[in-house]
């Protein structure tokens, strides 16, 4: 798709007649008070516009006592800064990692335990009242200011950004936030437009009846931001307002030269998705982008959720179709020192690794010796590289220390080593010492000695003065030429385990 402008997903279309239902005047300053719109008035309501289930809303201020029984809405509203207003939230809320010390309620369960809580907001959507109607009910009936919020389609993420953003006060940020986040895309956007090549991409939206994802969706319109050619473009939805649309394994094979990259999505929508069952399905072998290795997974929470992060999605999937182009190095190369953030940096780039995303709070589970996602006490995850440093980090490749207290430091600041930049080269690769290369002089400095002598025998590392100089600094340029060393069956390995 070509010459494209964010603002073209942004163009709103007339708001369709809402259901009617009893208008409720919630007031967030009185917990679970239920006043009538003759009562106070419409026009005397700070907040006042129509939920998503049809439901209007009347509030006389921004809510305090907040649960959130959606991880989107959980996520957005740490994004608009009002995290610290959330005193519950759903099970499936695992990002930001500040979710993890926030209560849990499920829709499932008894809804007195949410009610005895006394929030002054439940926000919901509306497949949960669909779901669990009586859960719902039960939480009117009982006073608690209900809002359900969903967008369906990109198009409507501004207005639902905006309705958090009047629910808790953080107008201004909200604005911010959008800014920025048109901005990231526009960056990408800047980047794919003009590119001759167009490169076709199949999405695959669930592994039951390999369906792929409807036209208007979230994931087909992080096709066109990133530059791809939907090649199921014409895919009919299951149903009405689905974002999920039919196609099948005849229609794919169909296509087979066509599909210059296959990408699948993983999560709670299609969680048995993996490279192996991809792989091995029958007559996939035909498939272009399976015959390339240009097969990819990519976590359903930045690609089908309506957050701030879908910009990553975007980013990812024009990662997959233009890698030499999104992953340039030219910042990179010169002979500066290099920090351990641009060490994360050149080698997430370099070798194309998908940027880790956590699909499950087992994530945050701690283990002796090992680092634990997002718990970095100098790396927040509003840091803009945030992911590309726990990628590497997750995979052993970058060292991290740990202080008396249990923190976990990674120092993005510090510089790095060239023994520091040996072991990770060496974990990439595949080297053994060849027993007929030079002395090295100070090989007793080494803390891995075997791993130096093995890479100055292949000729990956060269002494100077007969020296390997363990902690001597190296510059960005010298990790790029390090890293050259590792081939692509093993760079591909490297991608394959993050990836897939």
């Amino acid at each position: 798709m070509k010459n494209y402008t964010v603002k073209h997903f942004m163009l709103f279309t007339a708001v369709t007649a809402a259901l009617l239902f009893t208008g409720l005047l919630f007031g967030c300053t009185q917990t679970g008070a239920v006043d009538t719109p003759a009562q106070t008035g419409k026009e005397k309501a700070p907040i006042h516009f129509t939920d998503h289930d049809g439901r209007e809303i009347l509030l006389d201020g921004p809510c305090s006592r907040i649960i959130s029984l959606y991880s989107a809405h959980t996520e957005n509203l740490f994004s608009l800064g009002a995290g610290d207003l959330l005193i519950g939230d759903h099970r499936t809320s695992i990002y930001p990692p500040d979710t993890q010390e926030i209560p849990t309620y499920d829709y499932n369960d008894d809804p007195e335990t949410l009610i005895a809580a006394e929030p002054d907001l439940v926000l919901i959507r509306p497949y949960i009242t669909r779901r669990v109607p009586e859960f719902v009910k039960a939480l009117e009936m009982a006073g608690i200011p209900l809002v359900s919020l969903y967008p369906e389609k990109f198009a409507g993420f501004e207005d639902y950004i905006n309705k958090l953003a009047l629910l808790t006060g953080t107008e201004d940020a909200a604005a911010e936030q959008l800014a920025q986040f048109y901005h990231k895309l526009e960056e990408i956007t800047g980047l794919t437009k003009n590119i001759a090549d167009q490169q076709n991409i199949f999405f695959e939206a669930t592994t039951v009846n390999l369906r792929t994802v409807a036209a208007d969706s979230l994931p087909a319109t992080a096709i066109a931001l990133a530059g791809g050619v939907n090649v199921a473009a014409d895919a009919k939805p299951i149903q009405k307002n689905s974002s999920i649309a039919s196609f099948g394994e005849e229609r794919i094979l169909a296509l087979a030269d066509e599909i210059d990259v296959y990408v699948s999505q993983r999560g709670a929508m299609n969680a048995n998705s993996s490279l192996q069952t991809i792989l091995a399905r029958p007559g996939f072998e035909t498939i272009k982008a399976v015959q390339n290795r240009r097969v990819y997974i990519i976590n359903e929470k930045i690609i089908s959720s309506p957050t701030f992060r879908f910009h990553k999605g975007v980013r990812e999937l024009a990662r997959y179709l233009f890698p030499e182009i999104i992953d340039d190095l030219s910042p990179y190369r010169n002979n500066n020192p290099a920090t351990k953030r641009d060490f994360a940096n050149i080698m997430v780039r370099q070798f194309h690794m998908p940027i880790y995303v956590p699909s499950s709070a087992n994530c945050y589970q701690e283990n002796t010796g090992e680092h634990t996602y997002g718990c970095f006490a100098d790396l927040t995850w509003q840091d803009e590289d945030f992911d590309c440093i726990e990628t590497v980090t997750l995979g052993g490749y970058i060292p991290y220390a740990a202080g008396n207290d249990g923190k976990q430091f990674f120092k993005p600041a510090a510089p790095v080593t060239r023994e520091m930049l040996a072991k990770a080269v060496f974990m990439l690769g595949a080297f053994k010492p060849l027993g007929k290369g030079p002395t090295i002089n100070d090989l007793d400095q080494c803390t891995a000695p075997d791993l130096v002598q093995a890479l100055v025998d292949s000729g990956v590392f060269s002494l100077h003065h007969g020296n390997f100089e363990p902690q001597r600094t190296v510059t960005n340029n010298e990790i790029i030429e390090a890293l050259s060393a590792v081939s692509y069956t093993a760079a591909e390995e490297v991608s394959g385990w993050l990836g897939w």
